[in-house]
């Protein structure tokens, strides 16, 4: 003759003679309400359905039993055995909604900071051999073109770390001092080709003064050519990371501003060529953790979340943007 199982999860008829070890799937523990969830002390799983509560599987694998549960402990008692025995919970917090994020977003009008240029090897050997033929003509002080251009007052020299500023006919006789090398980033240092005084600082490599004497370049050597290239992105649960397809890539020529929540491209590369972009980032960064990587193929701007997790998007849809 059938029995019942009065193991709690269970409630099956069952056969004793074909009793068996692992016939019963039950719950061992004690039910908790809590903050309206509902569980087992057993098992992780909550709910806040009593239906889906009653309808929890069993946790544990044993005999079936025809022996009713004693009478349940009291609240205080209960509470005390659960007090001595903890049971770690899993409490998953769902996504943000879009008005809670804007609400927690930071200004895009903060500052904005220029983040560290960090250059390759290969990039920085590439870039020499790309530059010796021009570096020549600069030592001859060669800006072919000039005197039949038209330069007008206010114009500043276009020779690498002149600030000179063009005033009339005598500022052409002036003495140019300037840079005719190029820029090289080795192992935390900034220096230039042509005279290596050496830096950790990159606004003091900016600041270097020339080491070559020669004429002013008033006008551009090569006209500038702003142009797209191919972008991608990928993340972890605590990087963004942006890629920019510029082929050689020119260090001392780009640059990569941020604040907590928009990033600045500015991209000078192979050919006079211009890459520039804005960003209006899904989520917000840590500034200080973030910076540029070049590489001969490409360029990579590696952003730290501020907190971990999983962006939808790289950038924010134009709706919530404005």
């Amino acid at each position: 003759m059938a029995s019942l199982c009065y193991n709690k999860g269970c409630g099956q008829r069952f056969d004793p003679e074909h009793n068996v070890k692992d016939s019963c799937l039950y719950h061992p523990g004690v039910p908790i309400f809590h903050d309206a969830l509902k569980g087992w002390s057993c098992c992780k799983k909550r709910t806040t359905d009593f239906t889906e509560f009653l309808s929890i599987k069993g946790c544990t694998k044993g005999f079936h039993s025809k022996e009713k549960p004693p009478e349940p402990f009291s609240q205080e008692e209960t509470s005390d055995k659960l007090k001595a025995k903890p049971v770690e919970e899993l409490i998953i917090q769902g996504p943000k909604s879009a008005e809670k994020m804007q609400q927690e977003r930071p200004s895009s009008d903060e500052p904005r900071q220029l983040l560290p240029i960090k250059v390759s090897r290969s990039l920085e050997q590439l870039l020499k051999k790309l530059n010796l033929s021009s570096e020549n003509e600069a030592l001859e002080g060669s800006c072919a073109g000039e005197a039949a251009a038209q330069v007008t007052a206010g114009t500043t020299c276009k020779n690498t770390a002149c600030k000179a500023i063009y005033q009339g006919r005598e500022s052409k006789t002036e003495v140019c001092t300037f840079h005719p090398g190029v820029p090289v980033f080795h192992e935390g240092m900034k220096y230039w080709s042509c005279c290596r005084v050496k830096t950790t600082d990159f606004s003091a490599f900016l600041e270097q003064s020339g080491c070559t004497s020669g004429q002013h370049c008033w006008i551009e050597k090569g006209d500038k050519k702003a142009v797209p290239c191919r972008q991608d992105w990928h993340q972890t649960s605590s990087q963004v990371v942006v890629t920019v397809y510029a082929k050689n890539p020119l260090p001392a020529l780009s640059s990569v501003k941020s604040n907590r929540t928009t990033v600045e491209v500015y991209i000078t590369f192979e050919g006079n060529k211009i890459f520039q972009a804005e960003l209006d980032l899904w989520g917000v960064i840590k500034i200080e953790k973030s910076f540029v990587s070049m590489v001969p193929a490409k360029v990579e701007i590696t952003l730290c979340k501020a907190s971990p997790g999983s962006w939808a998007r790289l950038e924010l849809p134009q709706s919530r943007s404005q």
